[in-house]
């Protein structure tokens, strides 16, 4: 006998309708790679005062890992400790990552719920060899304990392809509320929204941009489908992102700059222009050159730089910059300055720090 599904309260459903900026959290280790409590806090305090409005915690930023090494209730429960004890007033949008076969992502969602967590980012790299028939029951089992993002995760970090078919399946589920979309491909990416088109899910559940490589068009852009060959025109409405980890300060105001621009039907050239250089500070930031293994210590190695971090150690020894990812990182900050938040990370950090 399945539990009573687990919803939403209409304030929060209707701010991720909306469109939210939602960071990936990702994880701050001591030199020891032990859970750096106070930098941790540190990072939560900065998401918030740039001006987010929701967190995503143990997912692909956070490090899958944080599981098998028993980190992964403590951080859930710390990032959710800091947002109720600190910014009590604060409606944000709070995203669990949930991972695993079924077993699992069942318990990390009834954890998750726990918390207080809102909804579940579900990653479905632990079913790479399921059939679409397996994988639709495990999401339906995992959204009767949690509202539901869905995930197409980059083969690159993990994920697998998800065709149009299991899309359109996926969108029939009740408890999804949104899909963050990050296949890193245009083809995929449209695979998702026709799914969603073909289901009639499109007034119900949310588009979110994971395409940390294309984030700027995919917040400007209309992208129609058909149905019964009648267009439906629907929009990526907000953006949950590794990306934006980064610069967070900085990603808030480009966000709201396109939400503007998309609500007006204008798309000014400059606004359009940001989309190439801000693809161009993703490469440097994820690695593109050596197929993203600096990934997660790329956006350490920013946040080092600023002080919010004290160094970019992940919990796989083997884990950390790429060749030349340095560099690549001096020269886009260079090229860029004005996609950075140095100045308000510098202004804020004692009080991010906790002096």
């Amino acid at each position: 006998m399945s539990l009573k599904i687990v919803g939403l309260k209409p304030e929060l459903r209707e701010a991720i309708a909306g469109g939210l900026v939602i960071p990936a959290h990702p994880l701050a280790l001591d030199a020891d790679r032990r859970l750096d409590q106070r930098r941790q806090r540190a990072l939560t305090r900065y998401y918030i005062d740039s001006g987010v409005g929701g967190l995503a915690v143990g997912v692909h930023t956070t490090q899958f890992a944080i599981r098998s090494v028993g980190l992964y209730e403590p951080v859930l429960r710390l990032a959710v400790e800091t947002v109720t004890s600190e910014y009590p007033d604060h409606n944000l949008a709070m995203i669990a990552g949930l991972a695993g076969r079924t077993d699992q992502a069942v318990e990390e969602a009834d954890v998750a719920v726990g918390l207080g967590y809102h909804a579940g980012l579900l990653s479905l790299g632990a079913m790479r060899e399921a059939s679409e028939d397996e994988i639709i029951e495990h999401c339906r089992a995992v959204a009767e304990r949690i509202p539901l993002f869905g995930f197409y995760l980059q083969p690159a970090v993990g994920g697998r392809h998800l065709p149009r078919s299991f899309w359109n399946r996926f969108c029939e589920i009740e408890n999804v509320i949104a899909i963050k979309m990050a296949p890193f491909n245009r083809y995929r990416t449209l695979d998702v929204i026709q799914g969603l088109v073909d289901a009639g899910a499109e007034d119900r559940i949310t588009l979110y941009t994971g395409n940390d490589d294309h984030i700027v068009l995919d917040l400007l852009l209309p992208f129609v489908a058909y149905r019964d060959n009648q267009p439906v025109t629907v929009r990526i409405k907000g953006g949950l992102l590794g990306h934006w980890s980064v610069w967070t300060h900085s990603a808030v105001d480009i966000f709201n700059r396109c939400k503007r621009a998309a609500a007006q039907g204008a798309n000014p050239e400059e606004l359009l222009a940001l989309d190439s250089q801000v693809t161009a500070m993703n490469a440097a930031v994820f690695d593109v050159e050596n197929n993203f293994h600096g990934c997660i210590a790329g956006c350490h190695e920013v946040l080092r730089r600023q002080g919010l971090l004290e160094n970019i150690l992940c919990l796989d020894p083997e884990e950390g910059l790429g060749r030349g990812q340095r560099e690549a990182l001096d020269q886009v900050i260079a090229a860029y300055p004005h996609l950075t938040d140095d100045t308000f990370v510098r202004k804020n950090l004692a009080r991010f720090l906790g002096h």
